[in-house]
């Protein structure tokens, strides 16, 4: 393609980075491991923070973290990448697809509400494309019925809720370092928690149940787990594209905002809405219109590599299979999101050129 969807940004200290774990011999999770957790710690100013091999190992360790399991009822949007219902469904528990928004694509309030029963142990609203939850009205909701929150964050490392960043603001928030996300390691995963007790049977859970902090000849196994663990090589890369990420996340603003003022007069083009008291990090930018896929071909036949948003769970033949995932409703919202949103090319290194000839070829596709 031309324009791609996404360019991984890469800085040339990056080499310098992972030359330092060859040098060292240790190329397993060590110190260049921590040295990313504690970046990503001091940015976010959360208390603890796990890296981890994917985003869905993540949200899996998460719901287990909080004794997920048989029984138990786990709420998911159903606009979203399967993963997201995966993690849970993997954990033996029962997942209720619930409406969204078809405005924002975020969790419908309303619908949130009236899917929760005396089972439900978790709440796993994803912050879509870089938008964040509205944590005010989630939060009065788990003070009323008690559940926890995990938050799919796996697109917005770096959005913010109120002054405060995603990740702080959950019980449990799972961010993902696939390469089309703002900070990669080409795969992983970050958990984010202020929960001691939490963290700290996370922390053991990834490598092997073994307790943490103990010395290598007095290692103890307290309980059954996986390894779950992120390389040092793979934390280099993350680590040294975090002294860049403030610059990062302006930058993409400012490409979202030229954005919407190209797109604005487009007749057939609509954008979502934003969270209020919030600031979006755009990992993605979306918009919504009539016949996305003939809009989409038409843009890639142009080199321009244009993508759906994400999936409606419930027309998928793996979830209409699982006898523990179910819905009520007819899930309008989601569909609306999933037959008309369109996934725009969007990457640090953009071109006002470049993005000029995405929404140029847009107008085209959606007036022809």
């Amino acid at each position: 393609m031309k324009i791609p969807l996404m360019k991984p940004y890469l800085p040339g200290t990056i080499s310098k980075e992972i030359q330092k774990v060859l040098d060292s011999g240790f190329l397993t999770e060590g110190r260049t491991t921590r040295k990313f957790e504690e970046s990503i710690s001091e940015f976010l100013r959360a208390k603890y923070v796990l890296a981890v091999c994917n985003c869905t190992a993540g949200i899996e360790i998460a719901l287990r973290a909080i004794g997920v399991g048989p029984g138990d009822q786990v709420i998911v949007p159903d606009f979203t990448y399967p993963a997201t219902a995966n993690a849970a469904l993997i954990t033996g528990a029962s997942v209720t697809l619930v409406d969204v928004n078809p405005h924002t694509m975020l969790i419908d309030h309303k619908d949130l509400e009236a899917a929760i029963t005396d089972n439900t142990r978790a709440v796993l609203p994803v912050s879509l494309f870089g938008n964040p939850l509205d944590f005010e009205f989630l939060l009065r909701l788990k003070e009323r019925y008690g559940f926890y929150i995990i938050e799919d964050a796996a697109c917005s490392l770096g959005a913010m809720y109120g002054g405060r960043h995603v990740g702080t603001l959950a019980d449990i928030t799972v961010f993902s370092l696939h390469p089309r996300k703002l900070i990669t390691t080409g795969e992983g995963g970050l958990i984010t928690t202020n929960d001691r007790v939490l963290a700290k049977w996370m922390d053991s859970y990834r490598h092997f149940g073994m307790e943490p902090d103990c010395a290598d000849h007095r290692r103890l196994f307290n309980s059954i787990g996986g390894n779950y663990k992120l390389s040092n090589v793979q934390a280099a890369i993350g680590l040294a594209q975090m002294t860049d990420i403030e610059k990062l996340l302006k930058e993409r603003a400012a490409l979202a905002k030229r954005y919407k003022a190209m797109i604005a007069p487009i007749s057939g083009v609509s954008l979502p809405r934003e969270t209020d008291n919030a600031f979006h990090s755009y990992q993605t930018f979306v918009v919504f219109v009539e016949q996305r896929e003939r809009v989409m071909q038409i843009l890639r036949r142009q080199g321009i590599e244009a993508q759906i948003g994400s999936y409606s769970l419930h027309t998928q033949p793996a979830f209409k299979r699982e006898a523990r995932c179910n819905w009520k409703g007819t899930l309008s919202g989601s569909l609306y999101a999933y037959q008309h949103s369109l996934a725009l090319p969007l990457y640090n290194g953009m071109t006002r050129k470049e993005q000029e000839s995405v929404v140029n070829a847009l107008k085209e596709a959606v007036t022809c």
